[in-house]
């Protein structure tokens, strides 16, 4: 069995959380409970999911982000200078906020200790010769957008009147945050990407406050801060990233096709496989696959998890088809297109249908490339 990830059949990383965490969060964030007493109850909900995830047959192991509230602040909260609060507006997803902590800077940026290598390392412990643990982090495209957008702004020039200076350190800070997770024994990262998935709305030049000349230049920051904190990685260590709209609660944040994105991402960002949610009509067609660069490899997010309904079979295979002609058949391959639980709420399904989902991908994937070795 390959040691990389992806595999035919895959997934993006987060799980529904079980009620038994839920309440043990809420009871620690109201005082009722220790840390420790916290920790413990997450260790055991991980232990189950990992159990389920190898009997659900799948060769990769993730935590199910069930130790973060969510998918991206919880890992800038890991590093110094930044700050959270509760937030009192929350963000604007499609018909619904989400109500989560208002994060900003508070000084200059570094990392120490981060806490999620002692989390991968629980994760890496339950390897077997089956399975391979993955680590989800945000972007640091992801990290530099929280600071740069309008409502940021003010604040982070207080620290950094210099947009690239805020970009070295975020990038020196995720080189030891990878270094350390590679010495912890990781060789699979993922790299959540909500940034794209913003450039390519209609409404992107207003959502960042700029023109297009202007959102070309953001464009390439981005870009320029992904690729830059990943040079110099150890070879033998795989770093993909997932791509995506934003997942709260099955709404979303923005809408549009890779088109203006497909230079810059598909073609210069320097990672190994993209995971792509194309899951409906938001995310536009697949010919933007055609700047995928080299021999890059592509995970089709055609499996939705904002909805329990199970996709027809055949019309998702006749989809991967119709990919297969800008990237070939055997550098495809199949994933749902998000997480199930990118924040503690969860999107609005059962475990049961989660677990139902996952099973459909994998026996699409197994019909359309044979079983996996």
């Amino acid at each position: 069995m390959s040691k990389n990830t992806p595999f035919r059949y895959d997934y993006v990383g987060s799980f529904l959380r079980p009620e038994t965490l839920k309440r043990a969060r809420r009871d620690f964030e109201e005082g009722k409970i220790s840390k420790e007493k916290l920790t413990k109850v997450e260790d055991a909900a991980i232990l189950d999911l990992v159990e389920k995830q190898k009997k659900a047959g799948y060769h990769v192991i993730t935590d199910g982000e069930f130790r973060r509230a969510t998918w991206h602040l919880d890992f800038m909260w890991g590093f110094n200078g930044v700050g959270h609060e509760p937030t009192k507006t929350g963000l604007p997803f499609h018909g619904e906020a989400a109500m989560l902590d208002d994060t900003y800077l508070t000084g200059k940026i570094s990392v120490d200790q981060h806490p999620f290598v002692e989390h991968f390392k629980f994760v890496k412990a339950l390897e077997d010769e089956n399975t391979v643990a993955k680590q989800t982090i945000p972007a640091p495209a992801q990290f530099l957008e929280q600071f740069i957008m309008p409502m940021s702004l003010p604040n982070t020039n207080q620290y950094y009147p210099d947009v690239e200076e805020l970009a070295e350190d975020i990038a020196n800070g995720y080189k030891k945050v990878i270094r350390d997770l590679y010495d912890a024994g990781c060789r699979n990262i993922q790299l959540d990407d909500c940034s794209w998935g913003m450039c390519v709305d209609p409404h992107a030049t207003a959502i960042f406050g700029t023109d297009e000349a202007g959102l070309q230049k953001i464009m390439e920051q981005l870009l320029a801060i992904n690729n830059h904190a990943i040079e110099g990685a150890p070879e033998d260590l795989v770093i993909n990233t997932h791509v995506c709209r934003g997942n709260f609660h099955s709404t979303y944040a923005s809408s549009g096709a890779y088109d203006r994105v497909a230079e810059a991402l598909f073609a210069r960002e320097n990672v190994s496989a993209y995971y792509l949610e194309f899951d409906d009509a938001r995310s536009g067609g697949f010919e933007p696959l055609k700047s995928v660069s080299g021999d890059k490899k592509v995970v089709l997010g055609l499996i939705t998890t904002k909805s329990p309904k199970l996709e027809d079979k055949e019309d998702v295979i006749k989809r991967i088809y119709e990919a297969a002609k800008y990237v070939p058949l055997d550098r495809l391959y199949l994933s749902p297109q998000c997480g199930f639980a990118s924040c503690e709420i969860g999107n609005k399904l059962t475990e049961e249908e989660q677990w139902k989902k996952l099973a459909l991908v994998k026996e699409i994937a197994e019909e359309v490339w044979g079983e996996e070795k």
